[in-house]
């Protein structure tokens, strides 16, 4: 006895240390997962904090200019590593930022000859033009040769001429150039010039021509009389594309269509004045879509061009208050960045798409005149009085502000604000487009189709597989759907996207009325099994009933198809596609959301099926006893006691399955159409956050805004399903609490 009960000490003893070992183990691995959880939180918001981040400035020298005479043009080289100017005594001076001794270069006017007018190209050309007082034009830009002598890194200035020529006549007879605009690119070069304070400006073309049998270029020049222009002009600009012209005048700027130089027209007058103020000054944002104008008290407007009644007008689409008289405008070579300086020798840069206010600062409170961006953007340049500063610039993202990301944003050539999501694009000067909003309806979207297939499937065949189907079928069939759990969902999207899509476009009605009829077939097949006597039906075939049923379904299914086209011919007129899109008015896409119901719901069937079943089959049996004894139907007991004591566990099915299909990547890869619609439409496609990041993130640069974004799309899945794993966790604990005293 004595053994015996040591013997069982000692079982007792390892079984204590077992369960200790158990609990420790699950405790170190509930641990590890929240840590994992929360690391996963962490970085997340490491890679994406960053986006929200204003700019900032960072001094990296002063110098006084070389002489007094005005400055015309401001700016950096690429690298930062000199500043200069050109300015109307005909030189230009450029300053080593990191220390050195400055240098002058001659622009190339004429001996004898005086700067009487100047013009800037855009800021991406980085070229001028001077009108001189002999009728010619002089057309330069910086250049910056580098050179690597002994393995270090040489930046030499100097100046180049983009044209043939340096020097160009443009009034013919000789008399000075009063007024002047320009803008060239490879293929010509447009002049708009005055020879006197009240004179009639000229249009002055330089087309390039190819000899097609020597392929040599020559330059055919036309010059046209503009229509009068308003009196007293302020400013000019020239669109890089050359086929607009901005005339600031009379507090008004007038836009002018310089296309056809034979039909050159004045086509609209933008009243872009603010009350009881001043424009002073106007410029371009990169790509020239959109006008910057900006008054003398403090506010900033954005114009682009919007179709109306009268056709394509600019139109004031927001403002900026900057709160003090605006002395110079100035904007990045290829974003939608800007920087004003005012009277009080303040700087702000704002950017358009995001309206977002990046910095503001105040220096020794002089008269900011003159500013101009690097080619990066790293860098700004500003003169003073007699001072030039140079700073380094960090604004990595200002395309990133809550508007942008999740309210309607009006983009440049959008009739309206609209949500958008287009990252990327081939163009140097592309407006980032990177509303959210789309990924998450998209999301939203495909669970939602998902869900509509799945749930109903899901959980009516776990409460008849648990609660009617007998204990040989239930054997065979549990374990088959559950194994459909296992099939990579890769698979499943490619023949969802090159298999199922096809199919349905071209068996539309069929597949319709194969939603309608196969419920229905279950329904009448069961009607019939309950008119059948009672010997068939407690009989062992009562126990295959439902295996007697696939047959019939299989039947009914390939009857329904077969008549798809008859039924696509008499209804539709032979074209369901052309049906739906012309006749019904509703878009459609071949790979839609139907496509992606089906095919994601098919992945999402096993994960509710499963857990739902265990659930119902798990009802203690003496509650369903009691309530038969009680003289309940079997069908009463089910609604009334079994359902209410499994509903957490059902509930929890249903949004394990809703989680899966939120975060379902391969299926809605390949079977839509992957573009960012916000539509309900069960025939057009959608993007998911998933399946964004899983298209896009190969193509981002690391770091860039794009790449930060992506990771807030993953950050913003992450709270989505945490959030409602959170609700559906509280809802299943009360639902456990109501019914578990039953």
């Amino acid at each position: 006895m004595e053994v015996a009960s040591a013997d069982r000490f000692k079982g007792s003893q390892r079984r204590r240390i077992k369960d200790k070992l158990a609990e420790l183990g699950i405790t170190i691995g509930g641990i590890m997962v929240l840590v994992a959880l929360i690391l996963i939180f962490v970085y997340l918001l490491y890679v994406v904090a960053p986006t929200f981040r204003g700019a900032s400035i960072e001094s990296r020298a002063e110098m006084a200019p070389l002489s007094q005479a005005q400055t015309v043009k401001l700016g950096l080289d690429e690298a930062n590593t000199w500043a200069y100017r050109f300015a109307t005594d005909g030189n230009a001076e450029f300053y080593p930022v990191e220390g050195g001794e400055a240098l002058r270069l001659p622009l190339g006017v004429p001996e004898g000859h005086q700067v009487t007018s100047h013009a800037l190209s855009q800021p991406a050309s980085a070229t001028a033009a001077f009108g001189l007082d002999n009728g010619q034009v002089l057309v330069v830009k910086s250049q910056f040769d580098i050179s690597y002598p002994n393995d270090i890194r040489t930046i030499v200035p100097g100046l180049s001429y983009p044209l043939d020529e340096p020097l160009l006549a443009l009034d013919p007879d000789g008399d000075a150039i009063k007024a002047l605009a320009f803008e060239l690119n490879d293929d010509a070069t447009t002049f708009v010039w005055a020879a006197a304070d009240d004179a009639q400006m000229v249009l002055t073309r330089m087309a390039s021509e190819v000899d097609f049998l020597s392929d040599e270029i020559t330059w055919v020049r036309s010059d046209v009389t503009l229509p009068r222009l308003p009196a007293s002009v302020e400013e000019l600009l020239i669109s890089p594309d050359q086929r607009q012209l901005f005339v600031l005048a009379n507090n008004e700027v007038s836009v002018w269509d310089i296309r056809n130089t034979n039909a050159i027209k004045q086509s609209q007058v933008i009243a872009a004045a603010e009350p009881n103020a001043r424009i002073t000054d106007i410029a371009l944002l990169a790509g020239a879509s959109s006008l910057m104008v900006a008054n003398d008290n403090g506010v900033v407007s954005q114009w682009f061009t919007v179709n109306t009644p009268e056709g394509r007008q600019f139109t004031r689409i927001r403002d900026f208050h900057h709160g003090a008289p605006i002395t110079a405008l100035t904007t990045e070579y290829f974003r939608k960045t800007f920087a004003v300086g005012d009277s009080n020798g303040g700087l702000a840069l704002y950017y358009t798409t995001s309206q977002k206010a990046l910095l503001s600062a105040e220096f020794d409170g002089e008269r900011l005149h003159d500013a101009a961006f690097s080619p990066r953007s790293n860098g700004l340049v500003l003169q003073s009085g007699d001072t030039i500063r140079v700073f380094e610039v960090d604004n990595p993202h200002p395309e990133v502000s809550f508007s942008a990301l999740w309210q309607k944003v009006w983009y440049e050539g959008y009739p309206e604000p609209a949500h958008v999501w287009q990252s990327t694009s081939g163009s140097d000067d592309f407006e980032a487009k990177l509303g959210l909003m789309p990924l998450a309806f998209g999301t939203l979207k495909a669970a939602l189709y998902a869900m509509l297939f799945a749930v109903p499937l899901a959980i009516a065949g776990a409460i008849y597989t648990a609660y009617f189907m007998s204990s040989r079928v239930r054997g065979f069939v549990k374990p088959t759907v559950e194994i459909m759990e296992a099939l990579p969902t890769v698979i499943l999207g490619f023949l969802a996207g090159l298999w199922l899509a096809p199919l349905v476009e071209a068996n539309l009605p069929g597949v319709v009325l194969l939603l309608l009829a196969l419920p229905l077939t279950m329904l009448l097949a069961a009607l019939g099994w309950h008119a059948l006597p009672d010997s068939i039906r407690n009989s062992h075939w009562g126990d295959y009933r439902e295996l007697m049923l696939v047959p019939l379904l299989l039947l009914v299914g390939w009857g329904v198809m077969a008549s798809s086209p008859y039924l696509e011919l008499y209804l539709m007129g032979g074209d369901a596609r052309g049906f739906v899109t012309n006749t019904l008015g509703i878009t459609f896409d071949q790979r839609n959301a139907l496509v992606v119901g089906l095919a994601m719901g098919f992945a999402v069937i096993p994960t509710i099926f499963s857990i739902a079943e265990d659930a119902v089959f798990s009802v203690p049996r003496h509650l369903v006893n009691g309530s038969l004894a009680l003289g309940a139907t079997q069908w009463q007991t089910l609604t009334r006691v079994v359902l209410l004591t499994a509903s957490p566990g059902i509930f929890s099915a249903v949004m394990m399955g809703f989680g899966r299909a939120v975060g379902e990547t391969m299926i809605v890869l390949m079977a839509t159409g992957n573009t960012p619609l916000m539509e309900w439409n069960i025939f057009q496609g959608m993007r998911t956050l998933a399946a964004n990041i899983a298209v896009e993130m190969p193509e981002s640069a690391i770091d860039s805004t794009h790449y930060r974004v992506l990771f807030l799309t993953a950050f913003v899945l992450f709270i989505f399903t945490f959030v409602f794993n959170t609700l559906a966790e509280y809802v299943r604990q009360r639902l456990r609490e109501k019914y578990s005293t039953l």
